[in-house]
């Protein structure tokens, strides 16, 4: 099983941090995020690992260097020129027929084997693992229509399925990420569903943390030092 760990980014909300440390290389515990997740990744099955890099590329490659002390094949893809969420795996060479695509500051215990296996069985051209979200309305939201009030609802509970950031993908929808320019996730979402691909979804339930801002940051560290 094939992995791409996109891990270019600036992770500029969580500067001035990031300006000395990418922040896959934040400590967790003993071990920084990508370290976490490259072995979470190795237990699943994944045989090779290409980091798509950009900033602070060295840093990140003198860590890992080759994967042979992780048991696994790690290689680098370095973007010249900040490419988004998407646009590096357009220059990504020799990728399998199906692959995941995790973003490096990702810790979570999702079973990424089974959203794999999932999307294999689904004939799927991109699977996206997603996680229930709420948000909690401190006003009383109301919907309207011609200038009339046709529901009222006292500070409501609003649901909503958000991306967690990792997906599984067949090659063949690769074609429609533009060349040499930046190309996020939503847009080659967006792309696959005006074309009526099949997209699918992986539902979790699973802890998950997507490390944006520095109180993200130390409550990972609280909920992931309990985990054996």
């Amino acid at each position: 099983m094939q992995t791409i760990i996109l891990a270019g980014g600036r992770g500029s909300r969580l500067d001035p941090y990031t300006r000395i440390l990418p922040k896959p290389l934040f400590p967790i515990g003993d071990k920084p995020i990508a370290d976490i997740l490259v072995h979470q990744l190795k237990c699943a099955g994944v045989n090779e690992i290409i980091m798509c890099l950009g900033y602070l590329a060295d840093f990140i490659k003198l860590y890992f260097q080759d994967g042979s002390h992780f048991g696994l094949d790690i290689r680098y893809s370095i973007e010249t020129a900040p490419l988004g969420t998407a646009g590096p795996l357009k220059i990504v060479p020799n990728l399998k027929d199906d692959f995941l695509v995790v973003n490096g500051d990702e810790l979570t215990t999702l079973d990424f084997r089974a959203l794999y296996e999932y999307h294999v069985a689904m004939q799927a051209d991109m699977t996206v693992a997603v996680h229930k979200k709420a948000v909690y309305s401190a006003f009383g939201v109301l919907e309207i229509k011609d200038g009339q009030v046709t529901a009222y609802s006292e500070k409501p509970t609003l649901n909503y399925w958000a991306s967690m950031g990792i997906y599984v993908i067949n090659k063949r929808i690769l074609s429609l990420i533009p060349e040499n320019e930046r190309f996020d996730m939503p847009d080659l979402v967006q792309s696959l569903l005006s074309k009526h691909a099949n997209v699918v979804s992986y539902e979790s339930d699973d802890l998950w943390f997507d490390i944006g801002t520095p109180a993200d940051l130390e409550k990972a560290k609280e909920v992931f030092k309990e985990l054996p």
